[in-house]
C-alpha cells in the first residue's frame, strides 16, 4: 500500500463516515485502489542514503526508504541522542551517526540525503547538500519562507542533482487518475475546490510527548535554533516545533501543502494569484503562536477558487479534496476517488413558472409534457492499481537519470501557496503572489 494511503488509514474508523459514504456511493462513480500495490519495477545497483533529521517523520522515512530494494541507509544525523539511538535500531549498529549533518555531507560514500528537519532548517541543509554533490529528498514544505524557493531552485539547476520534495500524493495512482479525468472534461468547467483536514487531539495538534531524558546534554539546542531568534533551551519547542512561527508554517505549512501539491498536479496549475485568510487559537492555548483553526480562500489564474481549511478541534467532516465543475463533482480522498455527476435538469421550470396565471402556466408546462425527465448519469466503478511509492521514484530518478517527480519548482509553488495563506492571516489582508 502506498504510504500516503497507509498513513491515514484510521479515517476508516470514523463511524459517521460509513453510512454517509454508503449513501453517496449509490449515486456516484467510485474509483478505488485495487488490492495491494502493483510491484515496482526492479532497480539496478544501489544508492547510499544519509538521513538528516530522524524525529517522528524522519523515522517513518527511514522505514519507507528501507522498503526500496536499491536503497542502503548508511548514516543518520539528528540533534537528539535518543533519535540517533533509535535510528540504529532501524538501520543497524554499523551506520554512522552524528549531531552535525555536515559529517553526513562530508561522507564520500553518501550519494543522497533525506532531509526531515524542522522547516526553518530546510534551506541551509538543502543548499549545503547540493553544494556537496548529494541528491536531495526534502520533506514538505520545501521552504520556511517564499524567498527561499528561488534560491533552492537555482542551486538545484546548478548542481545537476536530483531534488525531490516529499509530498507523497504527488505521485499516487489516485492523483494520476484524477488528473486524467479532469483533463477528459468529466467535471466540465471546474469553478470551485474545497480542501479540508480535521483533527481533534493533542497528537493532532503537535502536542507530542517529551522524552524524559530531554536536556541540553542530549540535545544540540544551538543547532536547532539555527537562524531563528536566540532563546533559552525549551524541550517543548524542540519536540513540538510546529507550534511556533519561528520554526514552521503552522497548519498551512504542515497540512495545506500536501493538498496544494496534489491539487496542483490534478488541475495542471502552478500557483494561485492571491489569498485571504481567517483563523486563530480556539482550543490549544498552550503558548503556541500558530493558529489551530484556519480557513483560506485562494484565486487561481485558470478561473477557479480554492477554499482550504484545517481545524484541530473537530473530527466530524471527511478529509480530502472536493473539486466542483458544472458537469460534476470529484471527491478525492486518500484511498478513494468518487465522481458525483450533476443532474440533468428538465426543460420545464416548475418553480420558475409559479408566478404565471393558471392558464398560461398550463400552456407553458404542456409544451414540455413529452420532454425528458430530469436524469443523473449511471454510476460505474473503475479499479486503480496502486503504483510505486513516492520514495521509489526518488531512487529511480537517481539510478536511471530521470527528472524528479516532484521538483524544486513544484515544491516552491506548493509551499508558496501555503505561505501566502499565512501572510494573509498574519497581516489581516489579501496577499497577491
Amino acid at each position: 500500500m502506498h504510504f500516503y494511503e497507509k498513513r491515514f488509514q484510521f479515517d476508516s474508523l470514523d463511524p459517521m463516515s460509513i453510512s454517509r459514504r454508503s449513501l453517496l456511493a449509490s449515486s456516484a462513480v467510485v474509483y478505488k485502489l485495487k488490492g495491494a500495490a502493483a510491484p515496482a519495477p526492479a532497480l539496478k545497483d544501489s544508492v547510499n542514503v544519509g538521513f538528516i533529521g530522524s524525529g517522528i517523520r524522519g523515522k517513518q522515512l527511514i522505514d519507507e526508504f528501507m522498503a526500496v530494494p536499491a536503497m542502503r541507509g548508511i548514516a543518520v544525523a539528528d540533534l537528539y541522542d535518543g533519535c540517533l539511538e533509535r535510528a540504529k535500531e532501524q538501520l543497524g549498529d554499523k551506520i554512522t551517526t552524528s549531531k552535525d549533518y555536515r559529517r553526513i555531507l562530508d561522507n564520500k560514500d553518501v550519494d543522497a540525503v533525506v532531509i526531515a528537519t524542522p522547516d526553518h532548517l530546510h534551506e541551509r541543509i538543502t543548499l549545503d547538500a547540493l553544494s556537496a554533490g548529494k541528491h536531495v529528498y526534502v520533506e514538505k514544505p520545501m521552504t520556511w519562507s517564499i524567498a527561499e524557493g528561488p534560491r533552492i531552485i537555482a542551486a538545484t539547476k546548478a548542481s545537476g542533482k536530483v531534488l525531490q520534495v516529499g509530498s507523497q500524493a504527488k505521485t499516487s495512482a489516485l492523483t494520476a487518475k484524477a488528473k486524467e479525468l479532469i483533463k477528459e472534461g468529466v467535471l466540465g468547467k471546474v469553478n470551485m475546490i474545497r480542501m479540508g483536514n480535521h483533527r481533534n487531539s493533542p497528537e493532532g495538534a503537535w502536542v507530542y510527548p517529551i522524552p524524559p531524558d530531554a536536556s541540553e546534554k542530549t540535545i544540540d539546542w544551538a543547532k536547532f535554533i539555527g537562524k531563528s531568534k536566540k532563546i533559552p533551551f525549551s524541550a517543548e519547542r524542540f519536540f513540538r516545533w510546529r507550534c511556533w512561527w519561528d520554526y514552521s508554517g503552522g497548519v498551512a505549512g504542515d497540512l495545506f501543502v500536501h493538498q496544494f501539491t496534489q491539487m496542483h498536479e490534478v488541475m495542471g496549475t502552478k500557483a494561485p494569484k492571491s489569498a485571504v485568510s481567517l483563523g486563530g487559537i480556539f482550543k490549544f492555548n498552550d503558548g503556541r503562536t500558530v493558529p489551530d483553526i484556519m480557513n483560506s480562500l485562494l484565486e487561481y489564474p485558470e478561473g477557479f477558487l480554492v477554499d482550504v481549511y484545517v481545524t484541530q478541534a473537530n473530527t466530524f467532516a471527511p478529509r480530502g479534496i472536493i473539486i466542483m465543475g458544472d458537469q460534476g463533482t470529484m471527491q478525492l480522498e486518500y484511498r478513494k476517488l468518487t465522481i458525483f455527476p450533476e443532474a440533468k435538469a428538465g426543460e420545464a421550470q416548475l418553480y420558475g413558472s409559479l408566478n404565471f396565471p393558471k392558464r398560461l402556466r398550463e400552456e407553458y408546462l404542456a409544451k414540455y409534457k413529452n420532454a425528458p425527465a430530469p436524469t443523473r448519469p449511471e454510476p460505474k466503478e473503475i479499479a486503480v492499481e496502486a503504483g510505486p511509492s513516492h520514495n521509489w521514484f526518488f531512487i529511480d530518478s537517481i539510478l536511471n537519470n530521470k527528472p524528479s517527480r516532484e521538483n524544486a519548482e513544484e515544491g516552491h509553488w506548493a509551499a508558496a501557496a501555503a505561505h501566502i495563506c499565512n501572510m494573509a492571516y498574519r497581516k489581516g489582508t489579501r496577499i497577491t503572489l
